[in-house]
């Protein structure tokens, strides 16, 4: 397997590049065991420790897992444990807020300015804008305003899944990072109506955009959320 001799980028994270390929390719299936890290080592020319490094770089974004004594799996993303990895509002035990979840107003249209912005985009680029809703016990407690670039999720309809994570698997996107900025802000009229409360009301903003894992923007993401009872974890580590 050749790699770029002389490419500036780090040799394991070249090699973790390649890897990562084969599984968006659908070549290495989720749930499947992957060939050891010895014969991966030997097929991309590299020392074994350039090959545990690039794996265990790819098991800290999630796309792998290992099982002492058995070897290294592609994880599943739309798994249970990984599904709802960007979710952070928890009830008062601590448990994320896991609910129903309703799209509408799924259009798409030319990227305007704060788009470009936020999805890294040009003016001439295409997105997705869609609205969804967030219920939790059948009370809803986030309303949302979701971006997506359409080169990335092409040919999407009001059937496709509203989660990112399942909406990249589908989609051959692999998904790295996310980061949120946290407000408070004046609830939209929309908002006031889907969450039930005055207009005018103080909400918490949660404006979070989750990347590739090459750091593309995959998803921009604006809510509106009623907290309390709940809260938002913050996991730092």
């Amino acid at each position: 397997m050749a790699l770029h001799s002389f490419s500036t980028r780090p040799l394991y994270l070249q090699v973790r590049d390649k890897l990562a390929e084969r599984i968006a390719a659908g070549q290495w299936k989720p749930g499947k065991f992957i060939p050891n890290e010895s014969d991966l080592a030997r097929e991309f020319g590299v020392s074994l420790g350039t090959m545990r490094r690039a794996l265990d770089f790819m098991q800290e974004e999630h796309l792998i897992a290992r099982r002492p004594g058995r070897g290294t799996f592609v994880n599943d993303p739309a798994s249970d444990g990984l599904l709802n990895r960007f979710s952070k509002i928890c009830d008062a035990d601590g448990k994320p807020l896991i609910g129903r979840v309703e799209t509408t107003n799924l259009i798409e249209g030319r990227a305007n300015k704060a788009e470009c912005l936020r999805l890294q985009l040009s003016g001439q680029d295409a997105v997705w804008r869609m609205c969804r809703t967030r219920f939790y016990k059948e009370q809803a407690f986030m309303h949302e305003e979701v971006f997506l670039p359409a080169k990335l999720f092409p040919n999407m309809d009001d059937r496709s899944t509203n989660r990112i994570v399942a909406l990249a698997q589908q989609h051959g996107v692999l998904l790295g990072e996310a980061h949120e900025r946290i407000s408070m802000g004046e609830v939209s009229p929309q908002a006031a109506e889907t969450l039930d409360i005055g207009k005018g009301s103080p909400i918490i903003l949660l404006d979070r955009v989750v990347h590739t894992i090459n750091g593309q923007p995959a998803e921009w993401r604006v809510g509106q959320c009623r907290l309390a009872p709940n809260y938002y974890l913050a996991d730092m580590r």
